[in-house]
């Protein structure tokens, strides 16, 4: 089975978009840009599709025009190894956009992302609930981006 790849909708800027994503993340890269033909004569040689990788993840990138935008019901997780990755990709996506409540921000393009720090999968998942309800009030608590440190020292108690 071929993997199942997201279609991300934008308004004119899906290229632009593109680079902007490949450039953050590893094994990324554009792989293909297709134009409207004259088949749609007031978009003819405009970008229509541009398929690309982040981090091994296939994508489109589709300039469908102003009738959609995003929004939080959609949004890519970034599961980082170490705190260092938080940092990086936490800056490099919030770089034009916004912090948002319980780790999430939105990019320049208005796309939500949750920077996910090292353990916290983990400690969400604990047996220990009591361990867990104050890791998730310390992220309910938080607005802007999570820190691994303080998470793991409300888990531990």
């Amino acid at each position: 089975m071929k993997p199942i790849t997201p279609c991300l909708w934008f308004d004119g800027v899906a290229e632009e978009a593109a680079r902007f994503y490949t450039g953050i993340f590893p094994d990324s890269g554009i792989d293909a840009v297709l134009h409207y033909g004259p088949e749609v004569p007031d978009q003819e040689g405009q970008v229509l599709t541009v398929s690309f990788r982040i981090n091994g993840q296939p994508c489109t990138a589709l300039n469908g025009g102003p009738m959609f935008t995003f929004s939080e019901a959609i949004s890519m997780e970034v599961h980082c190894e170490s705190v260092e990755e938080v940092d990086r990709y936490w800056a490099a996506l919030t770089e034009g956009g916004s912090e948002q409540p319980c780790g999430w921000l939105k990019d320049r393009y208005g796309l939500s992302w949750q920077v996910v720090p090292p353990g916290l999968l983990d400690w969400l998942s604990s047996p220990d609930t009591a361990a867990r309800s104050r890791v998730a009030s310390a992220v309910f608590a938080t607005h802007g981006k999570l820190d691994a440190v303080a998470l793991e020292k409300a888990f531990r108690g």
